[in-house]
Formats: C-alpha cells, sequence, structure tokens
C-alpha cells in the first residue's frame, strides 16, 4: 500500500519554488487539455499568457491587468490573515457581495446629488457590510463551535439571494423599464470609481490592494497580532498558554478578511462593473483562494500570485472570443493551479512510502 510519512524536515528551496512548478504543471495538463478539445495546445497556452502582455490587444489588456487583480488581491490579502492561523473564510464571495450591495445602496439613497463625502461614506459602508457579514461565521465558530468553513460557504448563497432580491426589487433602476439592476454608478460622478490616469487602469481599487498588501506584510513582520497570528497557526495550544485568546482571534481575522472583501465588492460595483445586476458576483471570492495560497500567503506573493490570475482571466477571455475555448474549460485550467499547488504542498511535507506502516 502506498501511504504519506512526515519529513522531519521539509526542504525550504522546495518549498519557495513550489509555485513557479505548480504553474508549469498547469501549463502542461492544461495543454492536454485543450488538445482534447481539438485546439492546438501551444496556440491557446500562448493566447492565455502571452497575447494579453505583447499580443495584439496589449494596449487593451494591459490596462485590465490591474482592473482584475485588484479585487483578488485585495480579498486575498484578508483571507491570508485567517488562512495563517487556521481560521478558514470560504465565504469571502458573499462578503464581497454584501459589501457591494451595501455601497451601492448609499450611492442610490443620495442620487442625484452631488458630494465629495458620498465615495468615502460608500467606501466605509462596503468595508462595514463585508465586515459585519464576515463576523457572522465567526461569532458561530465562538459562539457555538460551528465550522466556519461550512458556515461562511453556505452565506454565499444567502448573499447571492439577497443581491437578487436587491437588483429585482429595493435597488432596482426605475427607469430601467422593468430590468433587473440598479443605476449605472460609474455615469454618477461623485460614486464613481473612475481611473486615477486614464488609459492606466489605475483606479482607487487597485491603490487600496497596494496599501493592504504593505499594511498586512507590517502586521506580519513587526506587529504583535502578527506574532499571534503565526503562533495560532503553528501550534495552537502554546499559543493559548502565551496568552492569545482564540476567539477574539477568530473574530479579528473573520472581521478583516470580511471588511476588505466588501470593499472589493464598493470598488467592483463603482467603477469596472458599475452598477448592481443579478450575476454580480463575479467569483473573486472563490479565485481569491488560489491567489493566497499560490502566493504562500505571504502578501508580496499575493500581489505576484493576483497579476498572475488576472492574465489567466483576460487570456481567458482572449481564448474563447479567437479559439472558440468553452469558458468551463477556462475554468478548469484556473481550478488545476490549486489541484497542483496543494499537490505539491503534500510531496514537500509528506514522503511518499510503499509497504506497510510500522505499528
Amino acid at each position: 500500500m502506498i501511504r504519506l510519512e512526515r519529513r522531519r524536515e521539509p526542504s525550504r528551496g522546495w518549498a519557495l519554488a513550489t509555485p513557479f512548478i505548480a504553474v508549469l504543471l498547469t501549463m502542461l495538463a492544461g495543454g492536454l487539455l485543450f488538445a482534447a478539445l481539438g485546439k492546438d495546445p501551444v496556440e491557446a497556452i500562448r493566447t492565455i499568457f502571452w497575447d494579453p502582455l505583447f499580443g495584439p490587444y496589449a494596449g487593451y489588456s494591459r490596462p485590465q491587468l490591474l482592473v482584475k487583480a485588484a479585487p483578488l488581491i485585495l480579498i486575498a490579502t484578508g483571507l491570508s490573515l485567517g488562512f495563517r492561523a487556521g481560521i478558514w473564510n470560504i465565504g469571502a464571495e458573499g462578503q464581497y457581495i454584501v459589501g457591494a450591495i451595501c455601497a451601492a445602496a448609499v450611492a442610490l439613497a443620495a442620487y442625484p446629488a452631488e458630494s465629495v463625502l458620498l465615495f468615502p461614506a460608500m467606501v466605509l459602508a462596503g468595508a462595514l457590510g463585508g465586515l459585519l457579514w464576515g463576523l457572522i461565521p465567526g461569532v458561530l465558530r465562538v459562539r457555538f463551535g460551528a465550522n466556519e468553513v461550512l458556515t461562511s460557504l453556505m452565506l454565499v448563497y444567502v448573499a447571492e439571494a439577497l443581491l437578487a432580491a436587491m437588483a429585482l426589487g429595493l435597488l432596482r433602476n426605475p427607469e430601467g423599464r422593468g430590468f433587473p439592476g440598479s443605476r449605472n454608478l460609474a455615469q454618477y460622478p461623485s460614486a464613481a470609481n473612475l481611473e486615477i490616469l486614464p488609459g492606466s487602469g489605475m483606479h482607487w481599487g487597485v491603490v487600496a490592494a497596494l496599501i493592504a498588501v504593505v499594511a498586512a506584510q507590517v502586521i506580519f513582520a513587526r506587529h504583535q497580532l502578527g506574532y499571534r497570528i503565526r503562533l495560532t497557526g503553528a501550534a495552537p495550544r502554546a499559543a493559548v498558554f502565551a496568552g492569545v485568546r482564540p476567539g477574539l482571534l477568530v473574530l479579528v481575522c473573520m472581521g478583516f478578511s470580511g471588511a476588505l472583501a466588501g470593499l472589493a465588492g464598493m470598488f467592483e460595483v463603482a467603477g469596472p462593473a458599475g452598477r448592481l445586476s443579478i450575476d454580480f458576483g463575479a467569483g473573486y471570492g472563490f479565485t481569491a483562494i488560489i491567489v493566497a495560497f499560490l502566493g504562500r500567503l505571504n502578501p508580496f506573493g499575493i500581489l505576484a500570485a493576483g497579476l498572475l490570475m488576472a492574465l489567466t482571466y483576460i487570456g481567458g477571455e482572449l481564448a474563447q472570443m479567437q479559439l472558440a475555448l468553452p469558458v468551463a474549460a477556462i475554468q478548469i485550467f484556473q481550478g488545476m493551479l490549486l489541484f497542483f499547488l496543494l499537490g505539491i504542498d503534500v510531496l514537500t511535507a509528506y514522503r511518499p512510502r510503499i509497504g506497510k506502516a510500522r505499528a
């Protein structure tokens, strides 16, 4: 029989090389997938990874790289705090949606008034909405011992139902001739998340993502909270003896990750998406889990991983248009990245053995 035996001292070099090996294996397996669909694998990989940066559509694709990467980096940075402590917030997609709903509600309540305070109020509303939605599974775990993986995930479906109710009811555009969806916030000057530098893709969500990365790095490297998170993730029982309050840490990590996910939703609904619609949830909250692990739960690693994942989004859209690849194939390709990453992580920490286990 094949069994896994924990290595006494996993290779640090192998651990650092894991993301690069996972990307390479994803390209190889993705090439086989595209070949099975009757497409040229080399052309498909080139379209996904090369054309958005250097192809004929690069002038349009490069700014979109920042637009796509910003919500992924924001959400993944928040998730990394909890993941490092062994707190598994899988429902960031729901927190992203609720943050967008709260921000849009503030903007639409003030419409058509103009005020410089409106955009900051939307930022606060988005962060607060995501924070409160993230605290629900945190409170359930602390108070009742409920598994935060299940509760946070189930709350995604509640958030999607709430989104549909808002898009069809309270926040629906009264001038939309009965079609679901809110007004276009991108055309509302006080509420629009416009580009800071025209044609660059740089909007306030990108700035917030960069600030979050730097802040998370400071927390992990210099702040007492970062020490407590690392200690809890490495040795939970030792953390308790060191004075860490597990319940409070759960609430802090869930609230922080929820707030950043809500901010991502706010910047998205006020800018790239522009409006609240039934299909507003783009799966950023789930993709950010891949980004967090691909970046090794390190803020600057998450920054690089977010740009890479954004590249697969943009390249995947090009592949759909130019090569007629189905969207499901692109989603499988992105999922392969997490599959290979986790698989190599297992082999980094464990050694496969053939034979019976010792008594």
